[in-house]
């Protein structure tokens, strides 16, 4: 097991971060029909990993027994609907603009400002689910990465689901670099090596992996295992135009397309987002 260094406790500089999401609406971005297709497929997953834990009692549990945390909860797209359908759902958000919105949605979710890599107000083994999505686009080494993730691991119950969510190198490489016309820039000013991996720093907002980085991420963290990693939205982000453009015959046959797909190992890497789903061992 590789040793990390404790970078818990040194500043890091996030004003650019809440600048953008200061800006930027997450709500608009899920609810177009490039953003629907990442949304349901992640609902889809959530809804899975719940009747998995569910099912995992006996007597069973019915919705308002199940606590969910979602770490990096945005505007509460997620934790909303799911405190809607009856789940006991805490929220953790950074940026404080974002966390004024969920607020204001009126809903029953117990919404915090925080770190995902400082879970400290959350007692061990507290949720049956977590969600970890949007911090991983926004931590920049490993010693951040795993630290998010052993957190989130920390605070969700033995036999309880992580699922994570990453943005990938080679959507960042083909979408910023060769069709927005930045690829000689980038390799010219380092944020792409020659092997063309992404070294992205805070100022570039979004950090891009590949699945060995993931992979490497993992084998920080005790206790879990890798149950399943899909691809949440495929090829989407390639074809917002065609996509967002698409009757409703069409975009439904489109969503069962990409959901009969979204396991293959063969596409995973050309995303732009994965999610890997863990169980957390241990009795």
């Amino acid at each position: 097991m590789p040793v990390l260094k404790n970078i818990l406790e040194r500043p890091t500089n996030m004003n650019d971060l809440e600048k953008h999401y200061n800006k930027f609406n997450e709500d608009k971005r899920l609810l177009r029909r490039h953003g629907q297709v990442e949304y349901m497929t992640a609902m889809k997953y959530i809804h899975k990993m719940l009747d998995e834990r569910r099912s995992s009692f006996s007597s069973g549990l019915d919705n308002g027994l199940m606590s969910i945390i979602d770490i990096g909860a945005g505007t509460g797209r997620y934790a909303v609907k799911l405190a809607e359908e009856g789940y006991d759902v805490t929220a953790v958000e950074y940026v404080k603009y974002n966390l004024g919105i969920l607020k204001k949605k009126g809903s029953n979710v117990k919404a915090y400002q925080g770190d995902a890599r400082k879970l400290k107000r959350f007692e061990d083994n507290s949720f049956d689910v977590s969600l970890l999505f949007g911090p991983m686009y926004h931590l920049y080494n490993d010693e951040d990465k795993a630290s998010a993730l052993s957190e989130a691991v920390r605070v969700t119950k033995p036999g309880g689901y992580i699922l994570v969510q990453y943005l990938m190198n080679e959507y960042s490489v083909l979408m910023y670099g060769f069709k927005e016309g930045h690829i000689k820039e980038a390799l010219s000013d380092g944020r792409l090596d020659e092997d063309f991996k992404t070294h992205s720093k805070e100022s570039d907002l979004y950090e891009y992996v590949r699945l060995e980085d993931i992979d490497r991420i993992n084998a920080y963290v005790d206790n879990i295992r890798l149950v399943k990693r899909l691809s949440v939205d495929g090829a989407t982000d390639y074809m917002r135009p065609v996509v967002n453009a698409m009757d409703e015959e069409t975009f439904d046959l489109y969503v069962k397309y990409h959901m009969s797909i979204c396991e293959r190992a063969e596409l995973l890497g050309a995303s732009s987002h994965v999610m890997d789903i863990l169980v957390k061992e241990g009795e």
